[in-house]
């Protein structure tokens, strides 16, 4: 039997196609297929870059049966890249089972760095971020997601979520009411043309976010428990 293949995460652009890495690229170029969250983005990417691949569906709704194809395909000796709608495949985006697997049955995996928002998010935020905590997006129900930030509420550490332009404002407001009107960011529309972010207090925030056109991903960061700082300015 010959060498197994290589399983790259790939990150893609969060909305800026300029963001797309050269090393990225030349993976994209080089695998044998691409594994995508949805083929139709990822074609968009391939066509506006000028490569053309193979592709297959890896999504979570057919996570479990597209990572066997793929571990199937990197035991044959095939390279495949796996990249998600937009930024680091694994962070609250699939990759994370497929990666446990190949990694269980000792088959390469690795990894082109590039785009990733609660990064951007949380360093444009202007709080401390020597330990910071990253909780991905709350649950849709307001009881549920009470009880989600309520884990966290004495957490000395920097807190950061995601939320859909749609529970935006449930979200802030179950915050503000959880954890107190402690100093924190919010990040819109990262490397497009309308980005923003606000930062101020949780009530500044929730105020701002309902005077506000909501559209796009958001990326909340919250100050830990102990933190003092407050960041004022606004972009």
């Amino acid at each position: 039997m010959g060498n197994p293949g290589t399983l790259y995460l790939v990150a893609t652009p969060i909305g800026n196609l300029g963001d797309m890495t050269l090393r990225g690229l030349e993976i994209l170029k080089q695998v044998d297929i691409i594994a995508s969250e949805d083929t139709r983005k990822t074609g968009r990417l391939l066509q506006h870059f000028a490569i053309s691949k193979p592709q297959i569906s890896f999504h979570a709704y057919n996570e479990v049966q597209a990572g066997q194809r793929i571990l199937e395909l990197l035991r044959q000796g095939q390279d495949v890249a796996l990249v998600t709608n937009a930024g680091t495949p694994g962070i609250a985006d699939p990759g994370y089972s497929v990666v446990r697997s190949a990694l269980a049955e000792g088959l390469p995996v690795t990894m082109i760095p590039g785009p990733c928002a609660l990064i951007m998010a949380a360093v444009l935020s202007g709080l401390p971020l020597h330990s910071f905590t990253f909780r991905g997006f709350p649950p849709r129900k307001s009881a549920a997601r009470r009880r989600f930030f309520a884990a966290d509420a004495a957490s000395p550490y920097t807190l950061i979520y995601y939320e859909s332009p749609h529970r935006l404002l449930d979200s802030l407001a179950d915050a503000l009411a959880v954890l107190g009107d402690r100093p924190a960011a919010l990040a819109n529309d990262l490397t497009k043309l309308y980005e923003a972010v606000w930062r101020g207090r949780l009530s500044d925030l929730l105020r701002q976010a309902q005077e506000s056109r909501r559209q796009g991903e958001y990326v909340l960061v919250i100050a830990g428990a102990a933190q003092e700082a407050r960041p004022t300015d606004e972009e």
